[in-house]
């Protein structure tokens, strides 16, 4: 299936890895020009992109930065890929409501700042943008605390840039559920610490984890097969798709 994405430039965040590297991948192998935001620049995503820029999305400095960046380098943007969030599996949190701020600041405020930032262009392009949200935006997941509750704003954010904005720009949202990535699997990952805390070995976790979220497909969904879905949706290929998630 022919996306028509030869040269077309995009923008992606939270590229170093995970969801955010393979839609930075999957963007370039049809074709597109893309530019790369994360907070350490990894080899792949220097691999990948025509530019990797090293910035820090939870601040409104970082996110209007990091446009300017891909502007000045793309000439402008046809697509803005938000899928910054989650947090460093680093500094990831078991705990309580008090601790809530970091995750709202980078799981909605990032998206809502880079938004803001890469409309004009993209409005003069009728362009599109991506947000990955998550499951637990429906289904809230106590743990790390916030994450839910500020992928649920995303969502309504997205949708309300949806009704204002389309059709000169196209808002969709895609919102998996668990995905096998770094964070999950490494073993001084988040993942790693959840299991911890449940008295369980990891790699117990990680094969019981099918089971106890119910996951239809009986697996972890791959990092690839959520790009491939950002990637058709942000293309002119779903270009009746508008306000979805």
């Amino acid at each position: 299936m022919n996306l028509h994405l030869e040269g077309k430039t995009a923008l992606v965040t939270g590229a170093g890895r995970g969801i955010g590297l393979a839609v930075a991948q999957r963007l370039a192998q049809e074709g597109a020009q893309v530019v790369g935001t994360a907070r350490t620049i990894t080899p792949e995503l220097e691999k990948t992109a025509i530019a990797a820029i090293p910035a820090d999305l939870a601040t409104p400095g970082g996110a209007t930065g990091a446009v300017q960046s891909a502007l000045d380098g793309l000439g402008g943007i046809d697509i803005l890929i938000n899928n910054v969030g989650g947090g460093d599996a680093d500094t990831l949190k078991l705990g309580g409501f008090l601790e809530w701020q970091n995750m709202f600041t980078l799981n909605l405020f990032s998206a809502v700042w880079t938004s803001h930032a890469a409309l004009p262009s993209l409005i003069e392009r009728k362009g599109s943008i991506v947000s990955v949200s998550s499951i637990n935006a429906l289904i809230p997941t106590p743990s790390p605390v916030g994450y839910s509750e500020a992928k649920a704003a995303l969502l309504a954010f997205n949708k309300r840039l949806s009704e204002e904005f389309g059709p000169r720009v196209r808002v969709n949202t895609v919102s998996p559920g668990t995905v096998g990535t770094g964070r999950l699997r490494d073993p001084d990952g988040y993942g790693a610490r959840v299991a911890a805390a449940r008295g369980m070995k990891h790699e117990e976790l990680l094969a019981a984890l099918p089971s106890i979220f119910k996951i239809a497909s009986g697996r972890l969904t791959e990092p690839e097969e959520i790009a491939d879905l950002v990637v058709f949706l942000a293309s002119p290929a779903a270009s009746s798709v508008v306000g979805a998630n």
